[in-house]
């Protein structure tokens, strides 16, 4: 549910240039698990960015690289320099700089519950639909989405620490708030199977979780985490060559920089053993 800023993009040089080739190299080297290696080029990219929107550019892909080891702290660290970078055009643009700043919250704390730094993970996400709120009217992010995204990351939350009827509660809610806003709903309602399914997942559930993580991946066919999941679900289900066979599939298709690559990618990695 994470977008990227098209002005963050076009501070990167747009397709073409020596910082774009750069970006390009770096990202190619976190989706090898050179990470050390990825990290260099994004520092040099920080170091020698020509404005302020470059260089928050470029400090957003090393958090992202961080996420690729789930490092949690330095995503972190690195997202707050991104969300300064975003103040700082609240007075210009204030629509788009808020919504941003909720972005880039909610971003660090997903790769947060990917590595299981759950505290920081719920911390994350509630500063993410605190500041997403503070849009001005005429808002071009509706309070349904805030409220959405926030009800799915406690749900989630919820499933990881083994709340089950807590859990099952934020799914209601979600579920609810889709029905309430079907403007909203109408972009955010594909991601409600992959909630679903994670909750159930995490349950023990598994033939719910086999359903719903199946919807999610018809739905969403080009996120590798959510075929993760359902290679998870199936591994569980002691179906070793189906879930093999979606590990791969994860592993081939996480080539972004996001967090849903940053934590395929290694995880999917490790299990069909590439080295």
């Amino acid at each position: 549910m994470i977008l990227v800023a098209p002005t963050l993009l076009e501070a990167q040089g747009g397709r073409g240039g020596p910082r774009a080739d750069s970006t390009r190299q770096a990202q190619q080297l976190d989706s090898q698990g050179a990470h050390t290696q990825a990290r260099e080029i994004f520092q040099r990219l920080i170091d020698t960015a020509p404005d302020p929107a470059a260089k928050a550019a470029a400090q957003r892909r090393l958090a992202m690289s961080h996420g690729f080891e789930g490092n949690c702290a330095k995503a972190v660290e690195y997202e707050e320099m991104v969300i300064a970078y975003w103040v700082t055009r609240e007075q210009a643009e204030p629509q788009n700089a808020f919504y941003q700043e909720g972005e880039m919250a909610n971003e660090a704390a997903r790769v947060c519950i990917d590595a299981g730094e759950l505290d920081t993970a719920e911390r994350m996400y509630r500063r993410g639909s605190e500041l997403g709120l503070k849009e001005p009217e005429p808002k071009t992010h509706p309070k349904s989405l805030w409220d959405f995204r926030l009800a799915h990351a406690l749900a989630r939350l919820a499933a990881r620490r083994g709340n089950v009827v807590e859990a099952r509660r934020q799914v209601a809610e979600a579920r609810r708030i889709l029905d309430s806003d079907p403007t909203m709903a109408g972009e955010q309602e594909r991601f409600f199977p992959y909630l679903a399914g994670y909750v159930a997942l995490y349950a023990n559930d598994l033939q719910t979780a086999e359903a719903e993580l199946m919807k999610a991946t018809q739905a969403n066919q080009n996120d590798p985490f959510m075929h993760c999941l359902l290679a998870m679900t199936y591994e569980k289900m002691g179906q070793q060559e189906k879930a093999k066979e979606l590990y791969q599939k994860a592993y081939d298709m996480a080539t972004s920089h996001n967090p849903p690559a940053a934590f395929a990618r290694p995880f999917a990695r490790k299990k069909i053993g590439v080295p």
